[in-house]
């Protein structure tokens, strides 16, 4: 199953190189996260980081993910919102104002939830509630 992680607010771009440089450093996830660039804007140099490209499996790898990605969260100062798509288009946010927030035991809760999401069949097409063209969302 491949993910894409994109930034909200903040630095876009910085907070995704630092989610990069976080991420390769979490033992699941080493040689499975990768940058995706988009052409260079108009009057700057170099290509733009658009997204994390992150290629997991069932289970551990997704659970490390997004341990990885709330602990990250927790640590940084500004508020960024994540956002992790799969390849169907089903997605989940994770905001820094409401990570910081939370207990152990939410925090818990959240990465277990977030994890059993990804980790889920994707929906038939319009199966799932406001889901007109049967995309699906993660809750």
């Amino acid at each position: 199953m491949d993910l894409r992680v994109t930034a909200d607010g903040g630095s876009p771009g910085g907070d995704l190189r630092a989610i990069l440089e976080w991420l390769l450093d979490v033992d699941e996830l080493r040689g499975r996260v990768f940058a995706q660039e988009g052409p260079p804007v108009p009057g700057t140099l170099g290509p733009v980081l658009d997204a994390l490209a992150v290629a997991v499996g069932q289970g551990g790898a997704a659970t490390g993910l997004v341990t990885a990605l709330v602990s990250w969260m927790r640590g940084h100062r500004s508020d960024v919102t994540l956002k992790v798509t799969r390849s169907d288009g089903a997605s989940f946010e994770l905001s820094a104002q409401r990570v910081r927030l939370l207990g152990d035991e939410e925090l818990r809760a959240l990465v277990e939830d977030a994890s059993r999401a990804l980790n889920a069949p994707a929906a038939p097409p319009g199966e799932s509630p406001g889901d007109p063209d049967g995309v699906g969302a993660l809750p």
